[in-house]
């Protein structure tokens, strides 16, 4: 689990660049653990949709294709248009509090203009809403596919050059649940979805069209032996902690 956690970071965050193939063996070296662990992370992380195997040749991790960003943005747009209106129909006092302090997280974050910690804050305030909603299941489904739009999330926001508008965008969700408006709110926490993924979308077709390449995986594969170990994530000699 912890070797999962690790790896799953470093994927989300970009550390390890989409197309990027990984190896058991240079994994296991940067992480100071057996290859059997990492092999173990790798098949988790194949659940959640961030690595996928290749058939003898490792692991790699894959590139966000039009279809994928189509498929997220309209899969978000049910399960976070339904946990809006729940949470609206049913607004108490603490719930209304929890998303004014995720929506101040996110604005917080724009502010200091990191864009990892904008996407970060950006994922925590739509997780905020699926668990206000105290709905078992619809949490239950979006569990399954929050790692893959953490990084959705993160593509999106990169298209903004203005980090704050991102938080803006939030602000009209937020109210339309405190006011207790739950046709409004799914409304707009639908529509929130629909204009990023269509933008993320028309993106990707536009790559693709023009064949640009993505950051190729051949020269990092080899580098992953090399690479700094970071503090916090990894123990003192880079093994896990």
């Amino acid at each position: 689990m912890q070797a999962a956690d690790v790896l799953r970071e470093r994927i989300v965050s970009g550390a390890f660049f989409p197309g990027e193939r990984l190896t058991e063996e240079a994994l296991s070296e940067l992480l100071s653990i057996s290859r059997g662990t990492v092999r173990s992370a790798l098949q988790k992380l194949t659940f959640e949709g961030l690595v996928k195997q290749m058939p003898y040749r490792g692991w790699k991790v894959p590139q966000l294709t039009a279809t994928d960003a189509w498929e997220l943005y309209t899969l978000r747009s049910s399960l976070e248009g339904l946990a809006a209106r729940l949470v609206a129909d049913k607004i108490t006092p603490d719930k209304r509090t929890a998303l004014r302090a995720a929506l101040k997280r996110l604005s917080d974050a724009a502010q200091t203009g990191s864009r990892p910690a904008v996407a970060t804050a950006d994922f925590e305030f739509h997780k905020t809403v699926i668990r206000l909603a105290e709905h078992e299941r619809l949490g239950r489904q979006y569990s399954l596919v929050e790692q893959q739009v953490r990084i959705y999330i993160a593509s999106c926001d990169a298209l903004l050059p203005d980090l704050e508008a991102i938080a803006r965008q939030h602000e009209p969700i937020v109210e339309a649940i405190c006011q207790a408006q739950g046709e409004a709110a799914q409304h707009m926490a639908q529509a929130h979805n629909t204009l990023d993924g269509e933008t993320l979308v028309r993106q990707l077709q536009n790559l693709d069209r023009h064949n640009v390449p993505q950051p190729a995986s051949g020269r990092r594969t080899t580098a992953l032996r090399g690479r700094p170990r970071r503090a916090g994530i990894l123990g003192p000699q880079g093994g896990l902690r």
